[in-house]
């Protein structure tokens, strides 16, 4: 399972033209599920997400999570996460997980952020078409692989 986590000042996701879900500050999470993941994956990569200390403190280092500045969070289902770009130009997706596989996991993942962020997490629709605007705060963008533990 792969995130790509981008601390914004803003974001808003829009479905067919009609804004689905905005957020003020927080974090925008893309979220790549592939077809070797489990639970396990689900359970490091959230408490990973919400104890990230990315936040400014008074000091302007980055020391606070999100739970700690009641930042909100917009999660973002996302299988090109796990694109090949091995051979040839056009990318290879056959390491995303089917959706049989994936929605429940991303449905956990979703869950389990509601409950550490009750009222702070909103989402995407699996599968859907979307635009996503937000503007980066930093900019700070960090990458997690549940697979590669750095």
């Amino acid at each position: 399972m792969r995130i790509v986590i981008q601390r914004v000042t803003e974001a808003s996701l829009k479905i067919e033209g009609t804004i689905y879900a905005e957020i003020a500050n927080g974090l925008v999470v893309l979220l790549g599920i592939e077809h070797t993941d489990s639970q396990e994956d689900v359970d490091y990569l959230v408490a990973k997400l919400l104890n990230l200390r990315i936040f400014n403190d008074a000091e302007g280092k980055m020391n606070l999570s999100l739970q700690e500045v009641q930042g909100e969070l917009l999660v973002v289902s996302q299988f090109t996460l796990h694109a090949s770009t091995k051979k040839g130009n056009r990318p290879s997706y056959i390491r995303a997980a089917r959706p049989e596989h994936a929605i429940p996991l991303y449905e956990s993942f979703i869950k389990s952020c509601h409950i550490l962020l009750p009222d702070k997490t909103k989402t995407g629709v699996f599968g859907a078409a979307m635009k996503i605007s937000l503007v980066n705060d930093g900019p700070v963008t960090i990458c997690m692989d549940s697979k590669n533990r750095e």
